[in-house]
């Protein structure tokens, strides 16, 4: 069993199972088809309760105890689902294509923006700083209207024992909520950290009771890492298709896979002029000078001519056929997408990640359930990703069905954090 799973179950992570609500305030949300992220059927003139931030009941319509609400939401042919949980992305250090942005302001920025797309859970796995663990430790409150942050501190990269010691103890004293490794040579361009580096900061991370999430391109290391206990693979394998003997490894080490496929499209989808950038949905929160810089021809004919960006485009291909088969085996995929950095567009690039899930084979059920529910087993995070009574009342309004259509995750008509409804942007 993985640490993930021992820390949750031992409550270390800091999720409790119990919970207790206040009846004032409550609001009922009636009449929408639901899907709960557990997996169940979809609940078809649902009734759902909130007070105090969090799920009070939720049932079919007359099955809800009939009370007194502050107020009455009439859902009447929308679709809830939970907030989606991006497993992998980065928070706080980009303001529109410039880098080394990382500040208070600019991180609640990325997080409502975040919430505006319905994904009102990110885990920022690396990167992350003083400012983004104090929001982390602000954010357990019934007031709360911006996504939820969850941090792993920066990466660590020491190339002695001593140095990798330190910065997972820095981390770790911090209260990360993961450990993160980079275990990769950029295609051959950098030096990877030795194996033996990688045992000890396993041995450190896993000392200091915090789970490792491990950045990898390759089968073999990803079989190594697993073998090793590795709590998280963090991108998909895009060298080799997985074999049977890596499923049975995964599945047995009951370890999370997440894709990050949308990571490999932003290394050379703009070496032309994507078909997004024409999208209502996606202009909605991009800047026009952002795109301007991003289509000028010198920045795109360097696009198209680089080597790396090509050897990305390919391992697209073979890490979308590896979702596919991990995901017909059981393995637990989580929805991740790497955005955050320069041109990975936060929001956006999740119902992106969404959509090629589904292109990868995965059905519509599967993915939502991806970036609900599983994502938050996988995290070690018992009260999101469901709709369960207890849980905090994070969740979508859609106009449309995803089961129908999963684009149908961009038919948002509100999203709610803690029961508050998130606000429009400026």
């Amino acid at each position: 069993m993985s640490l993930i799973r021992n820390l949750l179950m031992l409550g270390v992570l800091g999720y409790s199972l119990s919970t207790a609500w206040a009846n004032e305030g409550s609001i009922l949300f009636y009449g929408a088809t639901v899907i709960d992220g557990t997996g169940a059927p979809p609940l078809e003139d649902a009734a759902l309760v909130v007070s105090d931030g969090r799920i009070r009941a939720i049932g079919s319509r007359q099955d809800v105890t009939a009370g007194q609400y502050d107020e009455a939401i009439d859902l009447n042919g929308k679709t809830v689902i939970p907030g989606l949980i991006n497993a992998h992305g980065h928070v706080g250090g980009t303001y529109g294509l410039q880098t080394d942005q990382y500040n208070r302001d600019n991180l609640l920025r990325q997080l409502s923006l975040y919430a505006r797309y319905g994904v009102t859970t990110v885990y920022s796995l690396g990167g992350d700083g003083p400012e983004g663990f104090a929001l982390r430790n602000e954010q357990d409150h019934a007031g709360l209207d911006r996504a939820r942050l969850y941090v792993a501190g920066p990466v660590v990269t020491g190339r002695t024992e001593a140095e990798i010691v330190r910065q997972v103890n820095e981390n770790a004293d911090r209260g990360a909520d993961f450990i993160k490794v980079r275990v990769d040579d950029n295609l051959g361009r950098t030096p990877k950290m030795p194996r033996e580096l990688f045992d000890r900061l396993l041995e450190q991370a896993h000392s200091r009771r915090t789970p490792l999430a491990v950045h990898l391109f390759y089968l073999d290391d990803a079989r190594y890492v697993l073998e090793a206990g590795a709590d998280l693979i963090a991108h998909s394998v895009r060298d080799l298709p997985v074999d049977d003997s890596f499923i049975d490894l995964i599945k047995s080490s009951q370890v999370c896979y997440i894709p990050t496929l949308t990571r490999e499209v932003s290394t050379f989808v703009y070496e032309s002029v994507p078909e997004f950038f024409s999208h209502p949905f996606f202009r909605q929160e991009v800047a026009q000078s952002t795109l301007d810089t991003l289509t000028e021809p010198e920045r795109m004919a360097r696009m198209a001519n680089s080597s790396m960006a090509q050897g990305y485009k390919a391992g697209l291909e073979v890490a979308m056929e590896n979702v596919g088969r991990l995901a017909a085996a059981d393995v637990p995929v989580a929805m991740g997408t790497d955005s955050g950095p320069p041109a990975r567009f936060q929001g956006y690039f999740e119902h992106m990640e969404l959509s090629m899930m589904v292109e990868a084979g995965m059905t519509p059920m599967q993915v939502i359930r991806s970036a609900t529910g599983v994502a938050a087993d996988c995290m070690g995070n018992a009260m999101i990703g469901t709709l369960e009574p207890g849980n905090w009342a994070d969740f979508v309004v859609l106009e449309s069905n995803p089961l129908d259509d999963i684009d149908n995750t961009r038919s948002i008509e509100s999203v709610w954090i803690a029961g508050n409804r998130v606000p429009d942007s400026d």
